[in-house]
């Protein structure tokens, strides 16, 4: 896990780790950072570098496929074949937090969410 937003494309047609614009590129972009805008340590665009030291996302969010390329991801196949715009939200570095955890994951992400929802 990770903390940001990330939107399609996941994939491209060189099977690297690229840049890969959807045709709503904007619009996407739009999403994730109306999310990561309220969660100020997604926003800081290094929240786990304990784990990962490198890594780095710019405002808190990232093209899927520039960050790691996955063939046949849900949220692109929902995209090209449904029409239905998906982002991946990684709510943390930590892929199961404990229970005694999850009231901090909530008020991380309470306004975030409000915000994402706006945006319909």
């Amino acid at each position: 896990g990770s903390l940001v937003v990330n939107y399609p494309f996941d994939d491209d047609e060189q099977g690297i780790a690229i840049y890969s614009k959807s045709p709503d590129d904007a619009v996407f972009q739009k999403l994730a950072l109306a999310y990561s805008k309220e969660n100020a340590k997604m926003y800081q665009g290094s929240p786990c570098k304990d784990m990962y030291p490198t890594e780095y996302f710019p405002h808190g969010i990232t093209n899927g496929a520039q960050w790691y390329n996955v063939p046949g991801g849900m949220q692109d196949w929902n995209y090209l074949h449904t029409n239905c715009f998906e982002v991946t939200i990684e709510l943390g570095c930590v892929k199961y937090p404990r229970a005694e955890e999850l009231p901090k994951y909530w008020a991380q992400n309470r306004r975030s969410l409000l915000q994402f929802m706006k945006q319909v």
